[in-house]
Protein backbone atom coordinates (compact mmCIF):
# COMPACT_ATOMS: atom_id res chain seq x y z
CA UNK A 1 0.00 0.00 0.00
CA UNK A 2 0.73 3.20 -0.89
CA UNK A 3 0.10 6.20 1.40
CA UNK A 4 -0.17 9.94 -0.09
CA UNK A 5 -0.10 12.98 1.81
CA UNK A 6 -2.43 15.76 0.47
CA UNK A 7 -1.11 18.59 3.48
CA UNK A 8 -4.00 21.36 2.47
CA UNK A 9 -3.73 23.54 5.48
CA UNK A 10 -0.43 22.21 6.44
CA UNK A 11 1.15 19.42 8.49
CA UNK A 12 2.02 18.75 12.39
CA UNK A 13 2.03 15.39 14.49
CA UNK A 14 -0.96 16.30 15.54
CA UNK A 15 -2.64 16.15 11.99
CA UNK A 16 -0.92 13.67 11.13
CA UNK A 17 -2.05 11.26 13.51
CA UNK A 18 -5.76 12.02 13.17
CA UNK A 19 -5.54 11.72 9.25
CA UNK A 20 -4.17 8.52 9.87
CA UNK A 21 -6.38 7.07 12.01
CA UNK A 22 -9.46 8.81 9.87
CA UNK A 23 -8.02 6.42 7.11
CA UNK A 24 -7.53 3.36 9.18
CA UNK A 25 -9.46 3.50 11.93
CA UNK A 26 -7.70 0.20 13.10
CA UNK A 27 -5.02 1.73 14.16
CA UNK A 28 -7.27 4.33 17.03
CA UNK A 29 -6.62 2.06 19.55
CA UNK A 30 -2.65 1.02 18.65
CA UNK A 31 -2.10 4.99 18.59
CA UNK A 32 -3.79 5.37 22.09
CA UNK A 33 -1.98 2.20 23.76
CA UNK A 34 1.83 3.17 22.01
CA UNK A 35 1.08 6.98 24.12
CA UNK A 36 -0.12 5.07 27.42
CA UNK A 37 3.44 2.96 26.97
CA UNK A 38 5.83 5.61 27.16
CA UNK A 39 3.94 6.31 30.88
CA UNK A 40 2.87 9.90 30.44
CA UNK A 41 -0.27 9.11 31.62
CA UNK A 42 0.02 10.86 34.66
CA UNK A 43 0.70 14.15 32.61
CA UNK A 44 -1.42 13.56 29.82
CA UNK A 45 -5.00 13.06 28.30
CA UNK A 46 -4.51 11.45 24.61
CA UNK A 47 -7.91 11.68 22.40
CA UNK A 48 -8.91 11.20 18.89
CA UNK A 49 -12.16 12.48 18.46
CA UNK A 50 -14.30 13.31 15.43
CA UNK A 51 -14.27 17.06 14.52
CA UNK A 52 -15.89 19.18 11.84
CA UNK A 53 -15.35 22.68 11.06
CA UNK A 54 -18.35 23.47 8.96
CA UNK A 55 -16.71 22.46 5.56
CA UNK A 56 -15.48 19.02 6.31
CA UNK A 57 -15.13 16.44 8.97
CA UNK A 58 -12.72 14.36 9.71
CA UNK A 59 -10.58 13.23 13.19
CA UNK A 60 -8.78 15.77 15.57
CA UNK A 61 -6.21 14.15 18.14
CA UNK A 62 -5.45 16.37 20.89
CA UNK A 63 -3.17 16.25 23.86
CA UNK A 64 -3.89 17.83 26.87
CA UNK A 65 -2.91 17.78 30.49
CA UNK A 66 -4.50 15.49 32.84
CA UNK A 67 -6.72 16.47 35.54
CA UNK A 68 -4.54 18.01 38.48
CA UNK A 69 -1.85 18.69 36.23
CA UNK A 70 -0.88 22.68 36.11
CA UNK A 71 -2.24 24.13 32.59
CA UNK A 72 -2.44 27.20 30.95
CA UNK A 73 -0.37 30.01 29.66
CA UNK A 74 1.99 30.47 32.70
CA UNK A 75 3.04 26.71 32.76
CA UNK A 76 6.27 26.58 31.63
CA UNK A 77 7.35 24.10 28.79
CA UNK A 78 9.62 20.97 29.03
CA UNK A 79 13.16 21.00 28.08
CA UNK A 80 14.16 17.56 27.58
CA UNK A 81 17.27 16.69 26.51
CA UNK A 82 17.47 14.07 23.29
CA UNK A 83 19.48 11.49 24.79
CA UNK A 84 16.94 12.05 27.36
CA UNK A 85 13.77 11.85 24.90
CA UNK A 86 15.76 8.77 23.30
CA UNK A 87 15.94 6.60 26.71
CA UNK A 88 12.74 7.00 27.58
CA UNK A 89 11.50 5.91 24.11
CA UNK A 90 14.20 2.76 24.99
CA UNK A 91 12.58 2.15 28.44
CA UNK A 92 9.02 2.10 27.63
CA UNK A 93 7.56 -1.12 26.72
CA UNK A 94 6.97 0.07 23.15
CA UNK A 95 7.03 -2.69 20.30
CA UNK A 96 10.59 -2.55 18.53
CA UNK A 97 9.77 -1.12 15.18
CA UNK A 98 7.82 2.03 16.81
CA UNK A 99 10.20 2.25 19.15
CA UNK A 100 12.67 2.86 16.27
CA UNK A 101 10.72 4.96 14.61
CA UNK A 102 9.93 7.31 16.93
CA UNK A 103 13.93 7.59 17.86
CA UNK A 104 14.10 7.81 14.29
CA UNK A 105 11.91 11.10 14.50
CA UNK A 106 13.39 12.21 17.08
CA UNK A 107 17.07 12.02 15.51
CA UNK A 108 15.82 14.00 12.94
CA UNK A 109 14.82 16.46 14.97
CA UNK A 110 18.31 16.85 16.88
CA UNK A 111 20.21 16.88 13.56
CA UNK A 112 18.43 19.81 12.86
CA UNK A 113 18.30 21.80 15.59
CA UNK A 114 22.03 21.01 16.13
CA UNK A 115 23.26 22.35 12.23
CA UNK A 116 20.65 25.49 13.40
CA UNK A 117 22.81 25.82 16.83
CA UNK A 118 25.98 24.17 15.51
CA UNK A 119 26.73 21.64 18.44
CA UNK A 120 26.21 18.10 18.13
CA UNK A 121 22.83 15.82 17.64
CA UNK A 122 23.48 14.58 21.47
CA UNK A 123 23.95 17.68 23.23
CA UNK A 124 20.72 19.62 21.29
CA UNK A 125 18.14 20.24 24.23
CA UNK A 126 14.03 20.66 23.12
CA UNK A 127 11.96 23.21 24.16
CA UNK A 128 8.92 22.94 22.61
CA UNK A 129 9.45 19.44 21.19
CA UNK A 130 10.64 18.39 24.19
CA UNK A 131 7.45 19.42 25.98
CA UNK A 132 4.99 16.18 27.15
CA UNK A 133 2.60 17.10 24.02
CA UNK A 134 4.74 16.46 21.29
CA UNK A 135 6.41 13.57 22.68
CA UNK A 136 3.09 12.11 22.45
CA UNK A 137 2.34 13.23 19.14
CA UNK A 138 5.62 11.16 17.77
CA UNK A 139 4.91 8.12 19.76
CA UNK A 140 1.36 8.39 18.21
CA UNK A 141 2.82 9.05 14.51
CA UNK A 142 5.26 6.30 14.59
CA UNK A 143 2.66 3.99 15.95
CA UNK A 144 0.18 4.71 13.15
CA UNK A 145 3.15 4.47 10.44
CA UNK A 146 4.04 0.99 11.61
CA UNK A 147 0.49 0.19 12.09
CA UNK A 148 -0.43 1.24 8.85
CA UNK A 149 1.70 -1.08 6.73
CA UNK A 150 2.54 1.42 3.98
CA UNK A 151 5.16 0.15 2.13
CA UNK A 152 5.43 3.65 -0.18
CA UNK A 153 4.73 6.89 0.74
CA UNK A 154 4.46 10.17 -1.25
CA UNK A 155 3.14 14.15 -0.90
CA UNK A 156 2.43 16.97 -2.33
CA UNK A 157 3.61 20.36 -2.06
CA UNK A 158 3.98 21.78 1.00
CA UNK A 159 2.72 25.24 2.08
CA UNK A 160 5.74 27.39 3.21
CA UNK A 161 3.84 29.69 5.46
CA UNK A 162 5.34 32.90 6.82
CA UNK A 163 5.72 35.69 9.12
CA UNK A 164 7.42 34.52 12.74
CA UNK A 165 6.61 32.29 15.47
CA UNK A 166 7.37 32.49 19.14
CA UNK A 167 9.85 29.81 20.75
CA UNK A 168 12.11 29.54 23.76
CA UNK A 169 15.14 31.24 21.68
CA UNK A 170 12.43 34.48 20.44
CA UNK A 171 10.42 34.64 17.65
CA UNK A 172 11.91 32.73 14.53
CA UNK A 173 11.18 33.50 11.42
CA UNK A 174 8.54 30.77 8.91
CA UNK A 175 9.59 27.72 8.49
CA UNK A 176 11.73 27.85 11.75
CA UNK A 177 15.15 27.02 10.94
CA UNK A 178 14.99 23.50 12.24
CA UNK A 179 12.09 23.17 10.20
CA UNK A 180 13.53 24.55 6.99
CA UNK A 181 16.72 21.83 7.12
CA UNK A 182 13.51 18.86 7.50
CA UNK A 183 12.08 20.20 4.47
CA UNK A 184 15.25 20.86 2.11
CA UNK A 185 14.58 19.10 -0.71
CA UNK A 186 10.79 19.26 -0.53
CA UNK A 187 8.06 20.61 -3.16
CA UNK A 188 6.86 24.11 -1.32
CA UNK A 189 4.28 26.29 -2.27
CA UNK A 190 3.39 29.76 -1.34
CA UNK A 191 -0.46 29.61 -0.97
CA UNK A 192 -0.85 33.58 0.12
CA UNK A 193 -1.96 32.15 4.09
CA UNK A 194 0.91 33.16 6.45
CA UNK A 195 1.92 31.60 10.17
CA UNK A 196 3.43 28.11 10.82
CA UNK A 197 2.19 25.75 8.07
CA UNK A 198 4.26 22.95 8.55
CA UNK A 199 6.01 22.82 12.00
CA UNK A 200 9.43 20.82 13.35
CA UNK A 201 7.50 17.61 14.07
CA UNK A 202 5.43 17.71 10.77
CA UNK A 203 8.93 17.86 9.38
CA UNK A 204 11.02 15.37 10.82
CA UNK A 205 7.67 12.88 10.74
CA UNK A 206 7.71 13.71 6.75
CA UNK A 207 11.93 13.16 6.70
CA UNK A 208 11.22 9.96 8.73
CA UNK A 209 8.73 7.48 5.92
CA UNK A 210 11.04 9.37 3.05
CA UNK A 211 8.26 9.96 0.36
CA UNK A 212 8.78 10.60 -2.97
CA UNK A 213 7.17 14.15 -4.36
CA UNK A 214 5.86 13.13 -7.84
CA UNK A 215 3.12 11.68 -8.63
CA UNK A 216 2.14 7.35 -8.76
CA UNK A 217 3.60 5.98 -11.84
CA UNK A 218 1.36 3.29 -12.14
CA UNK A 219 -2.16 2.57 -11.83
CA UNK A 220 -3.96 2.52 -7.97
CA UNK A 221 -6.77 1.67 -6.69
CA UNK A 222 -7.98 4.69 -4.67
CA UNK A 223 -8.78 3.40 -1.36
CA UNK A 224 -10.32 5.10 1.97
CA UNK A 225 -9.08 8.63 2.37
CA UNK A 226 -8.91 10.93 5.43
CA UNK A 227 -8.59 14.26 7.06
CA UNK A 228 -6.36 15.65 10.61
CA UNK A 229 -7.56 18.87 11.59
CA UNK A 230 -4.98 20.93 13.09
CA UNK A 231 -5.96 23.03 15.73
CA UNK A 232 -5.02 26.60 13.81
CA UNK A 233 -7.97 28.46 11.90
CA UNK A 234 -7.07 29.14 8.65
CA UNK A 235 -9.07 31.60 6.28
CA UNK A 236 -10.97 30.23 3.35
CA UNK A 237 -9.69 26.47 3.59
CA UNK A 238 -9.93 23.91 6.10
CA UNK A 239 -6.53 23.68 8.26
CA UNK A 240 -6.39 19.72 7.57
CA UNK A 241 -3.63 17.66 6.51
CA UNK A 242 -5.39 14.49 3.41
CA UNK A 243 -4.14 11.15 3.82
CA UNK A 244 -4.89 8.64 0.87
CA UNK A 245 -4.43 5.24 0.69
CA UNK A 246 -3.53 3.86 -2.75
CA UNK A 247 -3.97 0.34 -3.33
CA UNK A 248 -3.23 -2.12 -6.16
CA UNK A 249 -5.64 -1.49 -8.84
CA UNK A 250 -6.31 -4.88 -9.46
CA UNK A 251 -5.21 -6.15 -5.46
CA UNK A 252 -7.29 -9.21 -4.95
CA UNK A 253 -8.13 -8.28 -1.00
CA UNK A 254 -9.73 -4.97 -2.34
CA UNK A 255 -12.08 -6.97 -4.44
CA UNK A 256 -10.36 -6.51 -8.09
CA UNK A 257 -8.87 -8.93 -9.96
CA UNK A 258 -6.94 -12.48 -8.53
CA UNK A 259 -3.88 -11.70 -9.24
CA UNK A 260 -1.60 -8.89 -7.12
CA UNK A 261 -0.31 -6.17 -9.49
CA UNK A 262 3.33 -4.75 -9.38
CA UNK A 263 3.86 -1.45 -7.65
CA UNK A 264 6.16 0.94 -9.13
CA UNK A 265 8.11 3.47 -7.64
CA UNK A 266 11.62 5.08 -7.74
CA UNK A 267 14.21 4.38 -5.57
CA UNK A 268 18.01 5.78 -5.01
CA UNK A 269 21.03 3.38 -5.88
CA UNK A 270 24.25 4.01 -4.44
CA UNK A 271 27.37 1.29 -5.41
CA UNK A 272 30.67 1.54 -4.90
CA UNK A 273 34.27 -0.56 -3.98
CA UNK A 274 36.07 -1.03 -1.35
CA UNK A 275 39.81 -2.68 -1.68
CA UNK A 276 41.87 -1.66 1.53
CA UNK A 277 39.58 -1.28 4.31
CA UNK A 278 39.50 -3.91 7.29
CA UNK A 279 36.35 -6.56 7.55
CA UNK A 280 35.66 -5.85 10.65
CA UNK A 281 35.93 -2.12 10.35
CA UNK A 282 33.93 -2.79 7.18
CA UNK A 283 31.32 -4.68 8.90
CA UNK A 284 31.04 -1.68 11.40
CA UNK A 285 30.59 0.96 8.79
CA UNK A 286 28.15 -0.92 6.88
CA UNK A 287 26.00 -1.34 9.88
CA UNK A 288 25.81 2.22 10.15
CA UNK A 289 24.63 2.64 7.00
CA UNK A 290 21.87 0.49 7.60
CA UNK A 291 20.71 2.72 10.46
CA UNK A 292 20.60 5.90 8.28
CA UNK A 293 17.05 7.07 8.01
CA UNK A 294 15.47 6.46 4.37
CA UNK A 295 18.31 3.66 3.74
CA UNK A 296 15.84 1.16 2.46
CA UNK A 297 18.91 -2.39 2.28
CA UNK A 298 22.47 -2.69 1.95
CA UNK A 299 24.42 -5.78 0.11
CA UNK A 300 27.70 -6.48 -0.35
CA UNK A 301 29.65 -9.15 -2.12
CA UNK A 302 33.12 -10.56 -2.99
CA UNK A 303 34.94 -9.47 -6.25
CA UNK A 304 37.95 -9.08 -7.75
CA UNK A 305 39.37 -5.45 -8.36
CA UNK A 306 42.62 -3.99 -10.04
CA UNK A 307 46.09 -5.81 -9.38
CA UNK A 308 43.74 -8.79 -8.49
CA UNK A 309 42.96 -7.42 -5.23
CA UNK A 310 39.88 -8.82 -3.21
CA UNK A 311 37.56 -6.50 -2.86
CA UNK A 312 34.16 -5.74 -1.88
CA UNK A 313 30.79 -4.08 -4.03
CA UNK A 314 28.98 -2.42 -1.88
CA UNK A 315 25.31 -1.57 -3.31
CA UNK A 316 23.13 0.34 -1.12
CA UNK A 317 18.88 1.03 -1.80
CA UNK A 318 17.45 4.43 -0.30
CA UNK A 319 14.65 6.56 -0.88
CA UNK A 320 15.65 9.28 -3.63
CA UNK A 321 15.09 11.97 -1.54
CA UNK A 322 17.65 10.93 1.08
CA UNK A 323 21.03 10.38 -1.82
CA UNK A 324 22.77 13.01 -0.91
CA UNK A 325 22.87 12.01 2.90
CA UNK A 326 23.85 8.42 2.16
CA UNK A 327 26.36 9.51 -0.24
CA UNK A 328 28.12 11.72 2.83
CA UNK A 329 27.44 8.87 4.99
CA UNK A 330 29.40 6.74 2.53
CA UNK A 331 32.51 8.68 2.33
CA UNK A 332 32.27 8.86 6.26
CA UNK A 333 31.86 5.42 7.12
CA UNK A 334 34.27 3.60 4.57
CA UNK A 335 37.70 4.26 3.08
CA UNK A 336 35.99 4.24 -0.44
CA UNK A 337 37.13 7.36 -2.55
CA UNK A 338 33.93 7.42 -5.37
CA UNK A 339 30.51 6.27 -5.68
CA UNK A 340 28.03 5.49 -8.35
CA UNK A 341 24.68 6.64 -7.90
CA UNK A 342 21.51 6.94 -9.79
CA UNK A 343 17.72 6.75 -9.76
CA UNK A 344 15.89 3.70 -10.59
CA UNK A 345 12.16 2.38 -10.92
CA UNK A 346 11.45 -1.30 -8.80
CA UNK A 347 8.62 -3.02 -9.08
CA UNK A 348 7.40 -4.40 -6.10
CA UNK A 349 4.35 -6.75 -4.90
CA UNK A 350 2.12 -5.00 -2.66
CA UNK A 351 1.73 -6.26 0.83
CA UNK A 352 0.27 -5.58 4.33
CA UNK A 353 1.62 -6.46 7.65
CA UNK A 354 -0.74 -8.26 10.10
CA UNK A 355 -0.04 -10.21 13.67
CA UNK A 356 -0.78 -13.53 14.09
CA UNK A 357 -0.77 -15.67 17.33
CA UNK A 358 1.36 -12.58 18.67
CA UNK A 359 3.66 -12.74 15.60
CA UNK A 360 4.06 -10.53 12.92
CA UNK A 361 3.00 -11.98 9.42
CA UNK A 362 4.14 -10.54 6.05
CA UNK A 363 1.91 -11.10 3.34
CA UNK A 364 2.09 -10.58 -0.55
CA UNK A 365 -0.12 -11.43 -3.75
CA UNK A 366 1.84 -13.15 -6.52
CA UNK A 367 0.50 -11.94 -10.15
CA UNK A 368 -0.61 -15.54 -10.10
CA UNK A 369 -2.71 -14.59 -7.21
CA UNK A 370 -1.12 -17.10 -5.13
CA UNK A 371 -1.10 -15.49 -1.73
CA UNK A 372 2.32 -15.93 0.03
CA UNK A 373 3.42 -15.02 3.88
CA UNK A 374 6.74 -14.58 5.73
CA UNK A 375 6.83 -14.36 9.43
CA UNK A 376 8.78 -11.62 11.17
CA UNK A 377 12.13 -13.86 12.23
CA UNK A 378 12.56 -11.59 15.38
CA UNK A 379 9.13 -12.49 16.66
CA UNK A 380 10.09 -16.50 15.98
CA UNK A 381 13.41 -15.93 17.71
CA UNK A 382 12.10 -16.59 21.16
CA UNK A 383 10.02 -19.86 20.11
CA UNK A 384 13.14 -21.68 21.28
CA UNK A 385 15.50 -23.80 19.64
CA UNK A 386 15.82 -24.59 15.15
CA UNK A 387 13.06 -27.16 15.22
CA UNK A 388 10.48 -25.10 17.22
CA UNK A 389 11.48 -22.00 15.42
CA UNK A 390 11.07 -24.06 12.40
CA UNK A 391 7.50 -25.29 13.64
CA UNK A 392 6.00 -22.37 14.43
CA UNK A 393 6.84 -20.17 11.53
CA UNK A 394 5.63 -23.01 8.86
CA UNK A 395 2.72 -23.04 11.08
CA UNK A 396 2.08 -19.17 11.02
CA UNK A 397 2.80 -18.54 7.59
CA UNK A 398 0.57 -21.18 6.63
CA UNK A 399 -2.31 -20.03 8.35
CA UNK A 400 -1.40 -16.54 6.93
CA UNK A 401 -1.56 -17.62 3.50
CA UNK A 402 -5.24 -18.09 4.22
CA UNK A 403 -5.63 -14.97 5.82
CA UNK A 404 -7.74 -12.74 3.88
CA UNK A 405 -5.67 -9.32 4.69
Amino acid sequence: MRIHLDPVGGLAGDMFVAAMVDALPHLRQRVLDAVDAVGLADEIRAELDPHADGMLTGHRFRVTRSAGQHDGADAAPAHRRFDSIRQLLRDAPLDDDVRTRAIDVFTHLAEAEGRVHGIAADDVTFHEVGAWDSIADVVAAAAAIVGSGATTWSVGPLPLGGGTVGSAHGALPVPAPATAILLEGFPVVDDGIAGERVTPTGAAILRSVGPTTHRPLTTYRLGRSGLGFGSRLLVGRSNVLRVLTLLAADDAAGGGQPGGVLLTDTVGVVEFDVDDQSAEDLAVGLERLRGLPGVLDVVQRPAFGKKGRLSIEVRILCAPESIEQTVEACFAETTTLGVRRRLDERSLLPRTVTEQQGLRVKTAIRPDGHRTAKVEIDDVARAGDRRAREALRRRVEASGEEVDT
